[in-house]
């Protein structure tokens, strides 16, 4: 009887441990993916009112950014949120010459609501 019942404790926390681990796997790969910052550059330019060259310039300044934040995600914890925040400012940084103060203010809400409707944006 012991022996039936130390038998079904073992089965019963080995199903629990890889339940759990299937948990975590996939929380890790939708944290993943809030991290992948692709747009539709055509959809951008629209509403941002770009020139061809602002495009072209916008293009090349987010792809670098999204190159950092992959980098971001593949961070440990402790280091994230500061690469976070410096791949946010460089992006800042080089779109604030790029654009006009209206397209820049117009940029700043679209990223904000990207980073908080991703969860990346928490107060900690």
């Amino acid at each position: 009887m012991t022996m039936k019942k130390m038998l079904l404790t073992v089965v019963a926390m080995l199903c629990m441990t890889t339940a759990f681990a299937e948990d975590k796997n996939l929380n890790g790969v939708n944290g993943m993916e809030a991290f992948k910052m692709e747009v539709n550059y055509g959809k951008l330019g629209e509403a941002l009112s770009l020139t061809r060259d602002q495009l072209e310039a916008v293009r090349d300044i987010h792809q670098a950014f999204c190159a950092d934040m992959m980098s971001v995600a593949a961070a440990s914890g402790d280091s994230q949120k500061a690469m976070m925040m410096n791949a946010i400012k460089k992006d800042l940084g080089f779109m604030r010459i790029v654009l006009s103060a209206k397209q820049y203010r117009l940029y700043l809400r679209i990223l904000n609501a990207t980073l908080n409707n991703r969860g990346l944006n928490k107060k900690d």
